[in-house]
């Protein structure tokens, strides 16, 4: 499973310090800076993209929530609550159907957690409550994307402490009851991660209509991208990879443009003329 954690080790790179489980997190960051922006856009339906990127505290916290979705009740109470740097970006976006994608990304705390979760999910009630209450660096991230059916791909990622815990897992599923509490509760380094997949394609993506190599969630592109609507329209194939969220890595000009992103709405339109 050694691809689930390429997008991951730059959290680990870049994060100078997980943590402490008992450290309130709100304490380090004086003002709120950058949260619950782009949430609730291009829905289509009814009840869709509603109590997203509600009471974050932090930086870049709650942003690109409950985006594009299209049914009934989709993409809702995503990216909310959560307090550190980067967390609950990205979530509940691109779903088709009835109850998809929605209360994901909430309560996290620390840096890098409960990002690109429960998008691209078409059918009934998939890709619903993953992603929420991990600590730490990097945890919960690319759960509950790409699946079809019904009740595939909920509750994955959560609870979750440390470094890379609970990430890609009850992605790509088609049918029932499948991919479902995978990769909660683990606790150190690098656990719980790729569990309850459909079987991957030869390019190892996961979930729904990925291009490029070893992405999980929808619609990425570029190579080890987690969430959703990452590293597209790259003019080289050294740009827009190994972001995580959404929107991230995308349309850009020149050579090694949009690459390790955490959040939102990260590196695109770089490198141009």
């Amino acid at each position: 499973m050694k691809r689930y954690l390429t997008p991951l080790a730059c959290l680990a790179l870049c994060a100078p310090v997980c943590l402490p489980a008992q450290t309130g997190v709100s304490q380090a960051f004086a003002a709120s800076v950058g949260n619950g922006n782009g949430n609730g856009n291009g829905n289509v339906g009814a009840n869709n993209g509603n109590r997203n990127g509600n009471g974050n505290t932090g930086t870049a916290n709650g942003n690109g929530n409950g985006n594009g979705n299209f049914g009934f009740g989709n993409g809702n109470d995503n990216g909310n609550a959560n307090a550190g740097s980067y967390n609950g970006n990205g979530n509940g976006n691109g779903n088709v159907g009835l109850g998809n994608g929605n209360s994901n990304g909430n309560h996290n705390t620390g840096i890098g957690n409960g990002n690109g979760n429960g998008n691209g999910n078409q059918g009934i009630a998939n890709g619903n409550q993953n992603g929420n209450r991990n600590r730490g660096v990097g945890n919960g991230n690319g759960n509950g994307n790409g699946n079809q059916g019904i009740a595939n791909g909920n509750q994955n990622g959560n609870r979750n402490r440390g470094i890379g815990n609970g990430n890609g897992n009850g992605n790509g599923q088609v049918g029932l009851f499948s991919g479902n509490q995978n990769g909660n509760g683990n606790r150190g380094i690098a656990n719980g991660n790729g569990n309850g997949n459909g079987v991957a394609p030869a390019n190892g993506n996961l979930g729904y209509h990925n291009s490029g190599t070893n992405n999980i969630g929808a619609f990425n592109g570029g190579n080890g991208n987690v969430g959703a609507f990452n590293g597209i329209g790259n003019a080289s194939s050294t740009s827009g990879n190994g972001n995580i969220g959404s929107f991230n890595g995308n349309f850009n000009g020149g050579m090694y443009d949009g690459n390790g992103n955490i959040g939102s709405g990260n590196g695109n339109y770089n490198g141009h003329g």
